[in-house]
C-alpha cells in the first residue's frame, strides 16, 4: 500500500491502526535467526549468546562463548532522574508530528534530499533550550570530542500503537560516523543485523572517502575532529581511511541494550556494516529518545563542502524558548 495513511505510515511500514483498518501484515523479524543472537554487555564490551536484554545484567557471570563487537559505547545512568524529567516535560510541551510505524517525532535540523544529495536550511532555526544541557554534556564524554550537533530528533514509541522502526542504516552522505541516542522513560533494545543489500544504498560508497573518526577502541583519531574539539586551526585531511571494518561474524544478530537514561553511541563497523532497528516486541512502555547527528568530514570546518554547511553549523548554535514560539 504505497499511498500515505492517516496514521503516518506508507509503503510496507505499518502500525496497529493501519493493520486493523486495511488488513495489513506487520513482519519485522522474518530475517532474524534468534538461535544466532547475542546480547552486548556494556561493561565487558563483548556480545554473549542469547536474546533477552536482561542478559547483560548478569555481568560478570555470563554464560557461553562471546564474540567481539567493537563500535558500541554505552554509558549507563548518563542522565539523572531530574534531567530526564525536565526533558520529557519540555518535549510534551511542544507539538508532536505523526511519523511512520506508530511513532511520533519532533525534528530539528536541515532539510536533506539524500538521493539528490541536496541540503538546505529550510525552517531549521536551532534547538529548544530545554535540551541544551544534553549537548553541553557531550563535551564531558571523550568519545564525543569535537561533536557538532546539526540534527536533534525527539522520537516517541508507544506500545499501544505498535511502534517500531524498520531496519536501516542512517544516510552516509551528510550524517557522520557517530550516531547518538539518549534513551528516556523506559528500557528498550537496538537490534543489529549485517547489511546484505545493494552497495549503493544509504550513500554507502562515500564512506571509503572519509577518514575514520574513532578507532576500534573509541579513541578519536581524526585530526580534523581533534582540531574542532580543541578549537585549533583546522586542516583539510580528507584522505579516505577505510571506515568499514566488519565487527563480529556476518551471520548473527546482535542486541544492544538501551537502558533508561543511558547514552548510546554507534560508530565504525556497526554504523556502516550493520542495519539497526527497534522491534515492536521491545517496546513495552512509552519510550522517548533523543537522536543526534553530526556532519560527515567534507561538511565540517576545513572540509571541501564546508561552504554548503556553514550556515547550518552556525544555526546549530541557537537555542530558543519553546514556550515562546
Amino acid at each position: 500500500m504505497d499511498k500515505p495513511r492517516p496514521c503516518g505510515c506508507k509503503g510496507k511500514r505499518t502500525c496497529l491502526s493501519c493493520e486493523g483498518e486495511y488488513g495489513l501484515q506487520h513482519d519485522d523479524i522474518s530475517d532474524i535467526q534468534r538461535e544466532k543472537s547475542y546480547v552486548f554487555c556494556p561493561w565487558c564490551q563483548k556480545a554473549w549468546p542469547g536474546w533477552d536484554m536482561d542478559l547483560y545484567r548478569h555481568h560478570p557471570n555470563h554464560e557461553g562463548q562471546p564474540i567481539d563487537y567493537s563500535g558500541i559505547f554505552i554509558q549507563m545512568d548518563w542522565l539523572s532522574e531530574e534531567e530526564e524529567m525536565s526533558l520529557i516535560k519540555g518535549m510534551d510541551e511542544m507539538p508532536w508530528d505523526i511519523s511512520q510505524s506508530g511513532r511520533r517525532k519532533q525534528n530539528f535540523g536541515p532539510k536533506c534530499n539524500f538521493k539528490k544529495r541536496k541540503m538546505k536550511l529550510g525552517d531549521f532555526n536551532g534547538f529548544p533550550a530545554f535540551s541544551k544541557f544534553v549537548q553541553d554534556k557531550f563535551k564531558e564524554v571523550p568519545i564525543l570530542e569535537g561533536y557538532l550537533t546539526i540534527e536533534q530528533c525527539s522520537l516517541e514509541y508507544d506500545p499501544s500503537k505498535g511502534a517500531s522502526i524498520d531496519k536501516h542504516i542512517d544516510d552516509c552522505w551528510v550524517w557522520g560516523e557517530r550516531i547518538i541516542t539518549v534513551n528516556l522513560l523506559s528500557d528498550s533494545v537496538l537490534t543489529m543485523t549485517p547489511y546484505r543489500g545493494e552497495e549503493w544504498r544509504y550513500n554507502l560508497p562515500l564512506v571509503s572517502t572519509y577518514d575514520r573518526v574513532l578507532d576500534d577502541c573509541g579513541v578519536v583519531m581524526n585530526n580534523q575532529i581533534k582540531a574542532i574539539g580543541k578549537g585549533e586551526k583546522i586542516m583539510d585531511n580528507i584522505s579516505g581511511q577505510d571506515c568499514t571494518r566488519r565487527s563480529g561474524p556476518a551471520d548473527v544478530v546482535v542486541r544492544i541494550p538501551m537502558p533508561r537514561r543511558s547514552l548510546l553511541v554507534i560508530y565504525g563497523s556497526p554504523r556502516y556494516d550493520w542495519e539497526h532497528r527497534v522491534l515492536r516486541e521491545d517496546v513495552h512502555d512509552r519510550r522517548l529518545c533523543l537522536a543526534y547527528r553530526e556532519f560527515t568530514p567534507p561538511f565540517l570546518p576545513g572540509g571541501k563542502q564546508f561552504s554548503e554547511s556553514e550556515i547550518v553549523l552556525q544555526t546549530g548554535n541557537n537555542f530558543w524558548d519553546h514556550l515562546q514560539t
